[in-house]
């Protein structure tokens, strides 16, 4: 019996993209920010050329996704 290979291939392909930019662009990371790299990487596979967006779609979609979101950082015990 010969099974469906479209379910598999997506996936495949996006922990292709997500475990090469891991090792390619973040060489340590910490396991409480995984779901900040995995959504990243989410929004990279979702916007890729192959979907029909190109640099400037990506980055307009991107700004986008920063409205009304604030940056916050805990202060520096020194």
């Amino acid at each position: 019996m010969r099974t469906s290979r479209s379910t598999a291939t997506p996936s495949k392909g996006y922990f292709s993209i997500f475990k090469r930019g891991m090792k390619g662009v973040y060489q340590h990371y910490g396991e409480q920010h995984l779901h900040r790299y995995l959504a990243e990487y989410e929004f990279r596979y979702n916007h890729r050329i192959a979907n029909g967006f190109n640099d400037g779609d990506r980055s307009e979609q991107a700004l986008k996704g920063i409205v009304g979101k604030r940056l916050t950082y805990g202060s520096a015990n020194v």
